[in-house]
C-alpha cells in the first residue's frame, strides 16, 4: 500500500518587505506539502499574479504601497474568487481586522507566529477553515457586542447543546482541527456540526456567527 500523501497546497506570498519573504519561505522550506508558486510585493502584482497562477491560499500582508491588501482582497473576490486569503500582518488593528473579514479573508494571523503556526493557519485555510488569532477574534466579538447593543435584536434557535459548544469555540477563533481535538470527535464530525449550525441559523460566516454567539451570550465580549 502506497503512503499517503498530503495535497500539495499552491501558495502565493504578498508582502512588500523581501526579508520577510525570505524568512516565510524559510520556515516552510521543510514543509513539501507547501509550495510557494510566486511571489508579489504589492497588491497589484498579487492581482496579476492570482489570476496566471491560480493559487489555493494567498498570503497577504495588509499595509503595502500601490495597492494594499484590503484594496486587493476586495478585487480578488472577482478575479481569484477560488483562491483563499490568509491575512498575515503586524497590525493588530480593529478596522483592518473586521474589514478584512467583511471582505472575505478566511484568516487572520500576526508576523509573531511561529512557523508551525503559521504552517497550521495555511493548512486550515486551505482546507475550508477559518482561521482567526485570539487577538483577531477579540475585535470581532467586541464589534458584534456594541451591534447588538445598540440594536436590541433577539435571535431564537434549535440548537443542541453540543452545537452550541461548537458554535462558542468557532466564535472564540478555534479551528476545526483544535474543536475536534478538544471534543475528542474527528474533523468530519465537526464539519457536520458547523454546517448544520450554519443551516439552522441561516448564517453563512465566521463574523455573523460571532455575532450571534455574543448575542445568546454564549461568549463574552473582552
Amino acid at each position: 500500500m502506497k503512503p499517503h500523501r498530503k495535497k500539495v497546497i499552491k501558495l502565493l506570498l504578498v508582502d512588500d518587505h523581501p526579508v520577510v519573504r525570505e524568512g516565510i519561505k524559510a520556515s516552510l522550506q521543510t514543509r513539501k506539502h507547501i509550495r510557494i508558486v510566486g511571489e508579489a510585493s504589492d497588491g497589484e502584482e498579487a492581482i496579476t499574479l492570482a489570476r496566471k497562477l491560480g493559487p489555493d491560499v494567498i498570503l497577504m500582508d495588509i499595509s503595502m504601497p500601490r495597492m494594499s491588501g484590503i484594496e486587493a482582497a476586495q478585487r480578488l473576490r472577482k478575479t481569484a474568487p477560488d483562491s483563499k486569503i490568509l491575512a498575515l500582518t503586524m497590525h493588530d488593528n480593529k478596522e483592518y481586522v473586521l474589514k478584512m473579514t467583511q471582505l472575505g479573508a478566511r484568516g487572520y494571523v500576526f508576523k509573531d507566529a511561529s512557523p508551525s503556526e503559521l504552517m497550521r493557519a495555511i493548512e486550515s485555510v486551505d482546507a475550508g477553515e477559518i482561521v482567526f488569532a485570539p487577538r483577531a477574534s477579540r475585535h470581532i466579538l467586541n464589534e458584534y457586542a456594541e451591534t447588538s447593543g445598540r440594536s436590541g435584536r433577539t435571535i431564537t434557535s434549535d440548537l443542541s447543546d453540543r452545537e452550541r459548544l461548537v458554535l462558542r469555540m468557532i466564535a472564540e477563533g478555534y479551528s476545526t482541527k483544535e474543536i475536534a481535538d478538544r471534543m475528542f470527535l474527528n474533523h468530519k464530525t465537526i464539519e457536520t456540526y458547523r454546517h448544520r449550525i450554519m443551516v439552522k441559523l441561516d448564517i453563512h460566516t465566521v463574523a455573523d456567527l460571532t455575532k450571534y454567539a455574543v448575542v445568546k451570550g454564549l461568549v463574552e465580549a473582552k
